[in-house]
């Protein structure tokens, strides 16, 4: 039996302390635990939109693990806010440098004979673009959401990250976006009692 501990599932445990948007004032707050699962949720959907509307293979289980751990390294790095992480070239190489030690310090937290299946999660590979396109979708598309959601309680601080990433989702050019996007996004500009027809 192996006596050595592994502190790779606890520090995972913390994402749930990583709050998200911080330099907007928030009326809900949102931390990385909660918008994975919800990126999860929507890759998974956005793969079987490929699948069904547009004749892709794409693995939905796989495409919705890369959503859960698509913000781990934020444990370590914190969330920085998208205006700063792309504001040039030199910043964003910096920070996916940054992210890419990250990733390597949490995959250094498992066992040896574990590191080999999380690696795909965690590491950018040429095989998986299509999957993280998808993921790249589904986290703006969340974005997206939590600027619906501060909107619908009368805060405006979110208006202009509204028309931003409503322009990104378009420029991905990423077809199982603009599906969901049409069938299913309205829908969240609605109350419960409206969505309970």
């Amino acid at each position: 039996m192996n006596e050595k501990k592994y502190s790779f599932f606890a520090m995972l445990g913390r994402m749930k302390y990583i709050e998200r948007w911080a330099l907007m004032r928030n009326s809900v707050k949102e931390n990385i635990s909660e918008h994975s699962l919800e990126v999860a949720i929507i890759a998974h959907a956005l793969a079987i939109l490929g699948n069904k509307r547009l004749q892709k293979n794409y693995q939905p289980e796989h495409v919705a693990m890369f959503g859960i751990y698509h913000d781990c390294t934020e444990i370590i790095t914190g969330d920085m806010p998208t205006p700063i992480k792309y504001e040039n070239h030199e910043i964003q190489s910096a920070y996916k440098q940054i992210e890419k030690a990250a990733a390597f310090r949490l995959l250094n937290m498992l066992p040896e004979d574990l590191r080999e299946e999380y690696e795909i999660y965690f590491l950018d590979t040429p095989k998986d673009k299509e999957a993280r396109l998808l993921v790249k979708a589904a986290d703006k598309i969340s974005a997206l959401i939590k600027c619906i959601e501060e909107a619908k309680t009368g805060n405006q601080e979110f208006r202009n990250a509204e028309s931003t990433i409503r322009n990104a989702i378009k420029t991905l050019q990423c077809p199982e976006a603009d599906i969901f996007m049409e069938e299913f996004f309205p829908l969240y500009c609605l109350t419960l009692d409206e969505l309970n027809y």
